[in-house]
C-alpha cells in the first residue's frame, strides 16, 4: 500500500491500519462510534453514512455488530486506501463501499441513510501548525474551521432519511453552533456532548424531535 511504516490502531475491537498520511485514530471518538451503536438499534433500516471517514474506523466500528451497510466518503486516495482495508481486515468488506471524491459530489441523488456520521477537519487554517505530526488535508477547517464541516451539513440536509439522526465532530460547542448557524434550517441541533478531544452534536430534521 506505501513505502511508510503502517500502524495499527486498536479501536473498540478492531485493529486499524493507518500511516502518516492520515489521522491517527483518537480514542476519545470511540465513544462517537458507541453513540452510533446505540442510535442505530433504534433508527428505521438502511446504511450509514460516514463523511471525512478517514481510515474508516469511526464507521467501522459503529456498524460492526449490526448488520447494516455502510458507505464511506473521503477526498484523500491514501483515507479511502486504508478504509478499504481495514474494512476488509473487519471482516466487513461485503457490507462496506467506500468513495473517493467530494463530499458533495460522492452520495446519489437519491440515496437516503437513517444515520449519517461526519468527521470533518475542524482547525482553523492558522492554527493547524499546532498539530505538526497531523495531515494538513485531515484538519484544515479553513479560515473559520468550518469549510468542510458546512459540506457535511449541506449533504446531511439533503441525504439523512425521515426519523433519522446525524453525528456531527467539531471542536467545541462554540462550533457546533456556530455551523448550526450557518445551515438552511431544516436541520436541529438535539445534543451536544463534550469530550476532551473535541465535541459531538446529534442532529435531527426539524420537524422530527
Amino acid at each position: 500500500m506505501t513505502d511508510l511504516m503502517v500502524d495499527t490502531a486498536h479501536f473498540d475491537g478492531l485493529d486499524i491500519a493507518h500511516d502518516d498520511r492520515v489521522l491517527r485514530p483518537r480514542a476519545w471518538t470511540v465513544a462517537q462510534s458507541r453513540w452510533a451503536a446505540d442510535l442505530l438499534t433504534e433508527l428505521p433500516e438502511g446504511p450509514v453514512l460516514e463523511l471525512c471517514c478517514g481510515a474508516g474506523q469511526i464507521g467501522l466500528a459503529a456498524v460492526a455488530r449490526t448488520r447494516r451497510g455502510l458507505v464511506c466518503v473521503d477526498l484523500d486516495p491514501a483515507a479511502v486506501e486504508f478504509a478499504r482495508s481495514n474494512a476488509r481486515a473487519a471482516g466487513l468488506e461485503g457490507r462496506v463501499s467506500v468513495r473517493r471524491g467530494r463530499l458533495t459530489e460522492a452520495v446519489l441523488s437519491d440515496e437516503r441513510f437513517p444515520l449519517v456520521i461526519a468527521d470533518p477537519p475542524w482547525v482553523v487554517s492558522g492554527e493547524t501548525g499546532r498539530f505538526p505530526e497531523d495531515p494538513l488535508l485531515a484538519i484544515d477547517g479553513g479560515d473559520d474551521g468550518l469549510a468542510v464541516a458546512r459540506e457535511c451539513l449541506e449533504v446531511i440536509e439533503t441525504h439523512l432519511s425521515e426519523g433519522g439522526a446525524a453525528l456531527l465532530q467539531l471542536g467545541s460547542v462554540d462550533q457546533v453552533a456556530a455551523l448550526m448557524s450557518l445551515g438552511s434550517g431544516s436541520l436541529r441541533c438535539l445534543e451536544v456532548r463534550q469530550y476532551d478531544g473535541g465535541a459531538v452534536a446529534r442532529l435531527a430534521l426539524s420537524d422530527q424531535s
